[in-house]
């Protein structure tokens, strides 16, 4: 009989486990657009599913995490400036109780990199939060590799 509740309770919370991994609100995408000899645009798009939205790199402490790019050091190439965004949405969220910036539907990131090298990969990281009005999914992570040519 304990055998039986045992194996039960692993297939009941591997199938619970395996759920909670399926929603995933946020698709990223990516691009490269050569702007001079020496110069490139990167394009990160994040496409968000109705009802959630993926929240500004610019954020006051005390509310969501804020969107947070980290590009892997190479000598092929140098950023220059931040990660820029476009205007986001702003408005009080009583949950966190403090105005929060956010993007809905799609948003591109924009960042420029000064190229030493004709062509490159260039790598890095985001971390984003995403929250509908009824949850907040836990901080996540994904990796990007953006080809340059």
């Amino acid at each position: 009989m304990k055998k039986i509740t045992l194996i039960l309770t692993f297939v009941l919370l591997g199938t619970i486990g395996a759920f909670a991994q399926l929603e995933n609100p946020v698709t990223w995408s990516y691009m490269a657009k050569k702007t001079g000899k020496n110069e490139a645009t990167l394009f990160i798009k994040a496409t968000v599913d109705d009802g959630w939205h993926l929240y500004s790199q610019n954020l006051k402490p005390g509310g969501p995490n804020k969107t947070i790019f980290t590009y892997s050091k190479s000598a092929d190439y140098s950023l220059v400036g931040k990660t820029e965004e476009p205007t986001p949405i702003t408005k009080f969220e009583k949950v966190f109780k403090m105005d929060v910036s956010y993007f809905e539907d799609q948003v591109i990131f924009k960042q420029k990199v000064k190229l030493n090298k004709g062509t490159t990969v260039v790598k890095g990281k985001v971390e984003y939060m995403v929250c509908n009005d009824h949850s907040c999914l836990p901080p996540a992570e994904v990796s990007f590799s953006i080809p340059v040519k």
